[in-house]
């Protein structure tokens, strides 16, 4: 009974939560593709536009949480379809930025509108899934992450190639655009999502109640659970040294989404639908790698060494992105990609398997939240050195040293499975679904 419950919550309502994901990646890093625009329209510079890049993930952070505590108390289907409307309509504002001010003031703005759409949709699987069902949806939500590189540059060059209709330039029609998806997908979703089981009329009174007791019955698990302070957590060695880890990987991540539209762009004679394309090929290969490679390490009891292999390889091609020409810069930026992706989907199993069982819901959190900062520093830091520089040479180093301290960080941790709390003979609980530098 729990089975057929779940499978009818699989077909109807995770297909609108990975549109939904993919529209939010897509509203949060198009700002990639119009970096010159803003430079030669309203005088954003690089280090301007690196800190505006950036500023959104201070807000996201801040309120993260109260966001989430608002959704528990509006529900899921008033609180979810709130945030993607509400980052739609400033997606939609940011047409009209006339200077470096309000793309700081959107930026942010659009931070806070985001704030707890993707830890609200994990908090919302818990409300509707078992704990041993719920991998197999956050995968499945998850990959509309990795779908949202690879259709983002297409669909944004598309839209810059609407450049002079009714008087406009490309990048405001782009804006224009994409937030009227989000507020149109937005509207959609209330009508597909069910904040509570018991409000889903397409589920039999017998599913309703077979798959409320078994959340009840994990939900009780899970109260019995140690409870760990948050300042305690973040001085807790492991989860220290994953911060740092993940924040490496984070600072790689953001720098080649955000800055990579440009450097394809410096190959020259391009329209802004091919270099739309060409953008999204470090992406395609970056997701193939990454599933391929994880038929290989999912039975492996130590993920380190893969790990740092993978962290080796973002900082060689970040490196090489320095030299020769803009097609070899996107070639080395295609292996930088494909190690930042492959370390994403290496970095959270291991992290789940070498904390304390005490800490790993909550030091997962502190990571996730902490590491993702690197999505501020990248940018910014970018922006920074090419505007005092001249180039992007300086970022493209930073991106590279901090991987190879990354691997330093990867063989500090303890190997997986040694004192993570887990008595001899008992069962392990079931893994935590990870959360994503999303």
């Amino acid at each position: 009974m729990v089975d057929r419950a779940v499978s009818k919550f699989l077909r109807r309502v995770m297909p609108m939560l990975v549109l939904m994901l993919v529209v939010n990646q897509m509203d949060r890093t198009n700002v990639g593709f119009v970096q010159d625009d803003l430079s030669a329209d309203i005088g954003v510079g690089a280090a301007a536009y690196g800190l505006g890049a950036g500023l959104f993930f201070i807000s996201y952070a801040i309120f993260e949480v109260p966001s989430n505590m608002l959704m528990e108390r509006f529900g899921a289907r008033v609180w979810l379809t709130r945030i993607m409307i509400s980052w739609g309509a400033v997606t939609l504002a940011m047409c009209f930025m006339h200077g470096a001010t309000s793309f700081y003031a959107l930026r942010f703005l659009l931070g806070i509108a985001e704030a707890g759409f993707f830890p609200g949709v994990m908090y919302y699987l818990t409300t509707w899934l078992p704990d041993s069902y719920r991998g197999r949806a956050s995968a499945i939500f998850l990959g509309g992450s990795a779908t949202a590189y690879i259709v983002t540059g297409p669909i944004s060059g598309a839209f810059l190639e609407m450049h002079g209709l009714g008087g406009f330039a490309g990048w405001r029609w782009m804006f224009a655009m994409e937030g009227g998806i989000s507020i149109a997908v937005g509207l959609v979703a209330a009508f597909f999502l069910v904040s509570r089981i018991n409000d889903a009329r397409w589920l039999s009174a017998e599913e309703r109640t077979a798959l409320t007791e078994a959340i009840a019955r994990d939900r009780d698990a899970r109260s019995r659970e140690p409870k760990v302070s948050r300042l305690r957590l973040v001085l807790h060695p492991q989860v220290a040294l994953l911060t740092l880890v993940f924040f490496a990987m984070a600072l790689t991540g953001y720098a080649i989404t955000f800055w990579l539209p440009s450097l394809v762009d410096d190959i020259g004679g391009l329209s802004p639908f091919q270099v739309g394309l060409l953008s999204a090929i470090p992406w395609i290969c970056a997701v193939i790698a990454m599933y391929t490679m994880s038929r290989y390490t999912d039975r492996m009891p130590d993920r380190r060494p893969y790990l740092a292999i993978v962290l080796v390889l973002s900082a060689v091609g970040t490196f090489l992105a320095t030299l020769g020409s803009p097609w070899f810069g996107l070639a080395a930026l295609t292996l930088a990609a494909v190690g930042s992706k492959c370390g994403a989907n290496l970095f959270w199993p291991l992290a789940q398997s070498s904390l304390d069982l005490k800490v790993t819901a909550s030091g997962l959190a502190v990571i996730n939240s902490l590491g993702n900062l690197g999505g501020f520093v990248a940018p910014t830091l970018f922006g920074y050195l090419e505007e005092t520089t001249g180039s992007t040479n300086g970022g493209l180093y930073s991106l590279s040293a901090a991987s190879l301290v990354a691997v330093i960080g990867v063989y500090l941790l303890r190997r997986p499975g040694a004192g993570t709390g887990t008595a001899a003979g008992a069962e392990a609980p079931a893994p935590v679904p990870a959360p994503s530098a999303h």
